[in-house]
């Protein structure tokens, strides 16, 4: 990602903000696994968005119409001990340099400059409720310029929450953040058909986990997107299962729902495959339904159709299917009933899809002014129904129960309908099958 992406975007941000403004953006900060030891820094989404910067303890301030420059930031100093323990920091200097602000201070002159960034503004977006340091903090730089009063200025009156204008700007992609995207699928999509080659009964659900990792990190995906879900026979049936260490057994199916993340962005995709590289005619059934349902779905995902149209979908498709293999009664008549009573729901309990991009459950407002958002180009998001009958689920036929079965794809939407991100990662049946039997 180019400076000048960066740039863009903050251009944008300034342009979408009211005149008078000033928004606050603060990196994520540590967070201690245990004792000394830090959890794998990780940037917050909106920050490293707008600014590109990776490290922690910095606030980016940006000041649309500021003759003395738009982005002033506070950053940690270079320290040559600290460096010498922990790595290289940017420092101011770096931070002018590299990461295109016009002004920057150690972050420990916060106190000292930033209220008066904030005197004679009007409004401060930043993210409410979500830092309450920063929130703290905020409300004492403004009580410091309200002190003032009799001089002349005056403090900001109006708070806003800065991710309503971030969430619509990322919901739509830009080329740079598609071609990140796209290496991130296809590095997903290449971990996928590995596990699916290398899956044998006995292993264990981890043994599969570390497999799906370490492809994913020797193609330059070293981070996954999310904790993989790797869950073999009635462990499909929890939708966030975690656990991961369940022995895999003959004639179950095993599913795994993984995605890497590749400099920011995230892949999220789901295969359900066969342990013994065969399905069985009830797990043939169950999986060829759900694919319809997919498909049916990813039909809809195209410009100005609504995003409920793809659930909708998926909805229908599903419980005909059910009706037909005897797990919801009543006929073909009853399924407009079976749906506005929502009697599927014991077996697809979740909605079929959500947005991506630098999140695995990316910004993006899912409704506009009470309505469903209509589907638009650049908009990444993912499809994936799923069946899910628990084994003590005593009114589906026997030979169904313990089967779980998700498929999930990343979507783009195009002018022209959609693109399929994540094809390269086995789907059909015959696909599975004969990926599973090539040595």
């Amino acid at each position: 990602m180019t400076a000048a992406e960066y740039k863009r975007r903050r251009r944008r941000l300034a342009a979408a903000m009211k005149p008078g403004s000033i928004a606050l953006l603060a990196a994520a900060p540590e967070s201690v696994r245990n004792r000394d030891v830090h959890y794998p820094y990780r940037q917050d989404s909106d920050f490293f968005y707008v600014t590109g910067f990776p490290e922690p303890e910095a606030l980016a301030v940006l000041v649309p119409g500021r003759k003395e420059g738009e982005l002033v930031f506070f950053c940690r100093p270079r320290d040559s001990e600290r460096e010498l323990w922990e790595g290289a920091r940017s420092g101011v200097e770096g931070v002018r340099q590299d990461f295109g602000a016009a002004e920057a201070h150690p972050i420990d002159k916060l106190d000292e400059v930033l209220p008066k960034l904030l005197e004679d503004r009007d409004r401060v977006y930043y993210p409410a409720g979500a830092n309450p340091a920063l929130d703290q903090r905020l409300m004492e730089w403004v009580n410091v310029v309200r002190g003032k009063v009799r001089s002349g200025v005056h403090a900001p009156t109006e708070f806003v929450a800065l991710e309503r204008l971030l969430s619509e700007q990322r919901l739509r992609k830009s080329k740079a953040e598609l071609k990140i995207i796209r290496r991130a699928v296809r590095i997903s999509a290449a971990a996928h058909r590995r596990v699916m080659r290398l899956c044998r009964s006995g292993m264990r659900e981890y043994e599969l986990e570390a497999e799906f990792v370490q492809t994913c990190a020797a193609r330059g995906g070293r981070f996954q997107a999310y904790p993989p879900i790797v869950g073999s026979g009635a462990n499909a049936c929890v939708l966030h299962y975690v656990d991961n260490r369940h022995r895999l057994a003959d004639g179950e199916l095993v599913l795994i729902d993984a995605g890497c993340e590749l400099a920011g962005y995230a892949a999220d995709i789901t295969r359900t495959f066969p342990v013994n590289g065969r399905f069985s005619p009830p797990q043939r059934e169950l999986y060829e339904l759900v694919l319809a349902a997919q498909e049916a779905a990813i039909a809809k995902a195209v410009p100005g159709n609504r995003w409920n149209a793809m659930h909708k979908a998926a909805v229908r498709t599903l419980t005909e299917g059910l009706v037909e293999l005897g797990i919801l009664k009543g006929g073909r008549k009853a399924v407009p009933k079976l749906i506005k009573k929502e009697k599927y729901k014991p077996y697809f309990m979740h909605r079929t899809g959500h947005w991506l991009g630098m999140d695995v459950h990316d910004a993006g407002d899912y409704r506009v002014g009470g309505k469903w958002r209509r589907l638009e180009p650049g908009m990444v998001l993912t499809v994936e129904p799923g069946l899910y009958i628990p084994a003590d689920r005593t009114k589906a036929p026997a030979h169904y129960r313990g089967i779980g079965i998700r498929i999930e794809d990343d979507v783009l939407i195009t002018a022209e309908g959609n693109e399929v991100l994540s094809m390269r990662a086995p789907k059909t049946v015959a696909d599975i099958e004969s990926c599973m039997s090539d040595e």
